[in-house]
């Protein structure tokens, strides 16, 4: 017969890979529910082929735009930039269908993506009610956000308030993105935000004004004296041409 010793050795063996098989099955189950939450959490970060964070290299790869089209909007403290995208025309037999997005405004803080403005062509929404649009954009950003709940963006941004209004929200601590009836053509446009960059980007557009009103009065007298040494150097110039041409 077993002595007590060996019974419980003999449990050991055979509990062991249960609880093990147990604890393997418990944690695929868990990876199972955890990793679409997680994909589907980085998938709403993006537009399109866009994630937010990206850089102004890889976004300028889209056909129809590049680098060099990118828009200073300031230099310090932080480089803020834009860059749009339009449409191109496009003819084919038979005809193919039509991108419903007419432009896209990508902007930058420091190089990273901050935030991606769409203006929705009105012929390609034309008929199609606030419900039509806000549904067809949940597939990709989930629920619409209830009215009053909390967010990381406690007040609509500037360039939001001015886009039009609000007809929907979505998001959480890593995207806002926002659906507005534009009071142009009564179109539609989407906002899909960084929360975090758009504070960072929002802190350096405020930095910049004071910087502004500070440098102003001395960037005014720098401008006005190389105005004025171009000038005279020109001048300098013709006088030596025409002295050299000049035969009286």
């Amino acid at each position: 017969m077993l002595n007590d010793i060996s019974r419980s050795k003999l449990a050991d063996a055979w509990c062991t890979p249960i609880a093990m098989s147990k604890r393997t099955l418990v944690t695929t189950a868990l990876l199972v529910a955890v990793i679409p939450v997680l994909l589907h959490g980085q998938d709403r970060a993006r537009y399109r082929d866009y994630p937010l964070g990206a850089s102004l290299a890889s976004v300028s790869a889209i056909p129809g735009v590049t680098a060099t089209d990118a828009k200073a909007i300031h230099e310090r403290p932080a480089v803020r930039q834009e860059l749009q995208w339009r449409r191109p025309y496009v003819h084919s037999t038979p005809p193919v269908p039509i991108d419903p997005a007419k432009e896209i405004l990508f902007s930058f803080y420091d190089d990273q993506l901050t935030r991606i403005a769409v203006d929705y062509d009105p012929d390609q929404t034309a008929g199609m009610t606030d419900a039509d649009l806000t549904e067809a954009i949940s597939t990709l950003y989930g629920p619409v956000s209830k009215p009053g709940a909390k967010s990381s963006r406690t007040l609509p941004s500037r360039f939001e308030t001015e886009s039009g209004t609000v007809v929907a929200r979505w998001g959480d601590a890593d995207v806002a993105v926002a659906l507005l009836r534009t009071s142009y053509a009564s179109g539609f446009r989407l906002i899909v935000t960084s929360p975090r960059l758009d504070a960072l980007a929002e802190a350096a557009e405020a930095k910049a004004q004071r910087l502004d009103v500070v440098e102003g009065p001395r960037r005014e007298r720098d401008r006005q004296k190389k105005e004025a040494a171009d000038a005279q150097a020109l001048l300098e110039q013709a006088r030596l041409t025409n002295k050299a041409a000049f035969r009286p």
